[in-house]
């Protein structure tokens, strides 16, 4: 970051051991004295088309560009006496007070830079600044102090909720230039940033084109077979068109020795779960496609009491309530047991793959068919016959494992290009925490960046 940016001239000591040195000139203070206070919000009553008005939740926090999403505004009903201390002007902060989570802290600050009339909810607060303290550099502030975590000795959480002490938090230290200074290191983390996050978005667009293009792979692959010569006759299915003159097409009950849903609710109880045993498997190994994790184990005695509904190598598991249409191969290596309710296993006959049927549940045609059973209806679940009546390609049996192999083989190009994807993300994420956080402690001078002229570059 130095080597890119000059540094100011003088520095001194901070006296706080993670903020180091600090420019000359730069005042250090607590953030209490940056804020008019903090408003706590509220959450009013049902709307009633009288009295409602836009209330801020968590859910609207853009963590990314660090201010609101409008994506998914909700309106509440505030009483006019209730909503007079908390509207909100253009310039407020906006903290979560409550929420959070292991991987995202409670703490988060963002920036309201809106015209319409709106208050927070009541896991949120607002934050006025005090004149002489630009709402963009606060923002970044906050920022950075949020990535390296100094809200943490703030938070108490004695349920499973994470609640801040903002009056704690608030008595936390910073480093802060002149009003004209912050404004121009508001600006240049402005532009900066928006380059960087441009870059990002790049990123996420070449991601979801990996993906539909894998996807696309994958569905032609199972339904048209690798030979691009090879005679093609119509299906006489729609969503399926031509396939290989030599393949069948059929059902999919056809495919398998049998089809068994996981047990009911009263055959497998809670209380049943013990430390080890055999293992219960449900939608917790199919969609990671991971049978290595997951604790709930059962009796020998339940196991053999439940023996209908064990799973053994090549037994095509696939999840049937909620997140539905999820796709596994029982692997040999894994523990022995059988499944919960929330899947059912396909035993398929010997002369199919399951993993070239496993390839084919996952396409595209197969995702056309469940859209199409369930027109008129909400499609919560997958049953036995819907699974029993979705059609199916039935290549030859080498040709199925040629398929499979050619399949692996893509998969296994397109995660490394997803992959550098992925890392060249978390780098750009990475760039833009140190930016700001050089920026807004004084690492760096950019008094003199003027965007217009291309000064500095800092990507």
């Amino acid at each position: 970051m130095a080597g890119r940016y000059k540094a100011y001239p003088e520095y001194k000591e901070s006296g706080i051991e993670w903020l180091g040195k600090v420019p000359q000139g730069w005042s250090i203070h607590s953030l209490k004295r940056s804020v008019d206070g903090v408003t706590n919000g509220i959450w009013g009553n049902e709307p009633d088309n009288e009295s409602d008005l836009i209330v801020l939740r968590v859910a609207d926090f853009n963590r990314d560009q660090l201010n609101i999403s409008d994506d998914k505004l909700t309106f509440r009903s505030i009483d006019p006496k209730d909503r007079a201390s908390r509207l909100l002007k253009k310039g407020d902060l906006l903290i979560e007070k409550s929420g959070g989570g292991d991987k995202t802290l409670v703490g988060c600050v963002v920036l309201f830079d809106k015209d319409y009339p709106a208050v927070t909810s009541n896991f949120v607060a607002k934050m006025t600044p005090q004149e002489g303290f630009d709402s963009s550099f606060l923002r970044y502030a906050f920022s950075q102090l949020y990535a390296g975590k100094v809200n943490f000795p703030s938070i108490k959480q004695t349920t499973g909720i994470q609640n801040l002490d903002s009056d704690a938090y608030l008595l936390e230290s910073f480093v802060f230039p002149s009003f004209t200074e912050q404004q121009k290191i508001a600006n240049f983390l402005d532009h900066e940033t928006a380059k960087i996050d441009t870059l990002i978005a790049k990123q996420e667009k070449l991601i979801e084109l990996l993906k539909e293009k894998r996807q696309a792979v994958i569905s032609h692959a199972v339904t048209k077979g690798l030979n691009p010569n090879a005679p093609m006759r119509d299906s006489g299915v729609e969503w399926l068109g031509e396939v290989p003159e030599h393949w069948k097409v059929t059902r999919f009950k056809y495919l398998c020795e049998n089809i068994v849903a996981g047990p009911f609710g009263s055959s497998i109880t809670k209380d049943m779960y013990k430390k080890s045993g055999y293992k219960v498997y449900g939608q917790e190994q199919v969609i990671p496609n991971n049978f290595k994790i997951g604790d709930y184990f059962i009796s020998t005695e339940d196991y053999l009491r439940l023996a209908r509904y064990k799973v053994t190598k090549g037994d095509v598991l696939i999840s049937c309530v909620g997140t539905f249409g999820k796709v596994s191969v029982f692997p040999s290596t894994a523990q022995a047991g059988i499944i919960n309710p929330r899947l059912i296993k396909a035993k398929i006959h010997k002369a199919n793959s399951p993993y070239f049927i496993r390839e084919y549940l996952k396409s595209v045609t197969v995702a056309k068919q469940f859209d199409q059973f369930s027109r008129g209806g909400t499609m919560g679940v997958i049953n036995i016959a819907i699974l029993n009546e979705i059609i199916s390609t039935k290549p030859p049996y080498v040709e199925q494992c040629e398929i499979y192999d050619f399949i692996k083989a893509q998969k296994s190009k397109f995660s490394l290009l997803l992959d550098r994807c992925e890392k060249q993300i978390a780098l750009l994420k990475e760039r833009k925490t140190a930016l700001i956080s050089a920026a807004v402690t004084g690492k760096i001078d950019v008094r003199d960046f003027v965007s217009e002229q291309g000064q500095p570059q800092g990507i």
